[in-house]
This record gives C-alpha cells, structure tokens and sequence, in this order.
C-alpha cells in the first residue's frame, strides 16, 4: 500500500473536547481499494457497509467511525468528476499557526 495524503481531521472526544486526529490515505492496487483512517484499524472495530462498496470501520465501544474502505476505487473515479461519500467531515490543516 502507498500513503497518498496526510491531513488533520476535527472531531470530537466523549467529553466534547476538541480532538486532533490525523486522516491518513493508502491505496491497495491489487485490491483497488482506498483506505481511510483516523487510526491504524484493529480486529474489534465492528463493519457497517454504508452504501454498496463503501464500507466503515467503527469503534466497538462508541460507534464513531474509524476507518473507511472504499471499494473499487479506480472505477469510481475514472470518470474524472469525483464521488461523494456518505459521511460529513471537518478538514483543516495540520500546521499550527
């Protein structure tokens, strides 16, 4: 897999405290899938498929959602005209001012 992009993400902890939590990106050719991350993903997420061939991770404990995979990603974007994901985020910048 090859680390594509690095970004922070904004969220929320269980106490309502702004979280920082860095988004990574990989893309697994051979699988054609792009992966999605706040953290490293491990056996006890639990998997919910969103919409058909988008699949979210979640913490077994909070329900938050981890880590997403999206299947057959070459396909999806090869028109050229993006795809939307049936999630919300808040992005911002990892440099600190």
């Amino acid at each position: 897999m090859t680390q594509i992009l690095d970004y922070l993400i904004y969220s929320q902890g269980e106490d309502g405290a702004p979280m920082n939590e860095r988004l990574t990106m990989e893309y697994d050719r051979t699988g054609d899938i792009l992966y999605l991350g706040k953290i490293k993903p491990y056996a006890e997420q639990e998997s919910e498929e969103l919409e058909f061939g988008i699949i979210a991770r979640r913490n077994p404990e909070t329900g938050e959602i981890e880590n997403l995979e999206i299947l057959s990603f070459s396909e999806r974007s090869a028109s050229g005209k993006g795809f939307e994901l049936p999630v919300f985020a808040e992005f911002r910048s990892a440099q600190v001012a």
